[in-house]
């Protein structure tokens, strides 16, 4: 019997390579996407032995480049069981009235747009199939705003709206869509964010036991585990010092 497939974006480093580790393991071969192809190759020697696995190198921003690849995978690789939508990035945290274009374009273009493009690509084999699962990474900040928030929390809210508008347009074929919402998660995320300052991104975590990318791995591989008749469609997910996108805990009490 063949393993299933499935397909994850972003999948170089964070919860995209923690997703992609647990799915092996749980026996899925593995489409792993990503910009940085050292990464992908690093990847492919970590996963569970007698996995397959196919690396594909492009920037999910790139429509035409998306829709080229994914739309010419080999066959053996085309019937992709679960898409994990997970490449995303946040730039800068600025007042509106000072935002960067290049980092609004950024956001917009990755968190939303590329997961489109991706959705595009896959979702048409799943309603051929009438099977298949969608998992959609989004963010506490597509629950709430919050200061300086404004972009990123405009593209992870659109990442919800998304969402539950594939849910209602794929239920028809049997295809399950959940969204997976986490709070903080000590990944490059912050890095990338701050542009690069290393001690400001790790402020971010100081004083409090954040998430890790195997914590939302473990939800992951816990949602794929369900039965066909449970789809646990919206999760948000925060660390326990957490209460709200800026409510944290800090140093707290032993």
């Amino acid at each position: 019997m063949e393993n299933k497939i499935a397909l994850i974006t972003g999948a170089t480093s964070g919860i995209g390579k923690a997703c992609a580790l647990i799915l092996a393991k749980m026996g899925f071969d593995i489409i792993a996407t990503g910009r940085r192809q050292d990464r992908l190759e690093d990847l492919g020697k970590e996963l569970a032995p007698g996995v397959r696995f196919l690396p594909l190198v492009f920037d999910v921003r790139e429509r035409e480049k998306v829709g080229q690849i994914l739309g010419s995978l080999p066959s053996d690789w085309s019937a992709i069981d679960v898409l994990i939508n997970n490449a995303g990035n946040a730039h800068g945290m600025d007042p509106i009235q000072t935002g960067s274009l290049d980092d609004w374009d950024a956001m917009m273009d990755i968190n939303v747009k590329g997961l489109l493009y991706v959705s595009k690509a896959i979702i048409p084999g799943m309603t051929q199939r009438n099977s298949g699962m969608i998992i959609n990474i989004g963010s506490i900040a597509g629950k709430e705003v919050y200061p300086n928030g404004n972009v990123y929390c405009g593209s992870k809210h659109a990442v919800d709206a998304i969402t539950k508008g594939m849910r209602i347009d794929l239920n028809p074929f049997g295809i399950k869509v959940i969204a997976i919402h986490p709070g903080l998660v000590e990944t490059e995320f912050s890095l990338v964010r701050f542009k690069g300052d290393e001690s400001r991104a790790e402020s971010v975590y100081k004083g409090f036991v954040p998430l890790y990318a195997q914590d939302i791995a473990d939800i992951v591989e816990f949602v794929v585990n369900r039965p066909a008749h449970v789809v646990l469609a919206d999760i948000v997910v925060l660390p326990t010092a957490q209460a709200s996108a800026t409510l944290v805990n800090k140093n707290p009490a032993k």
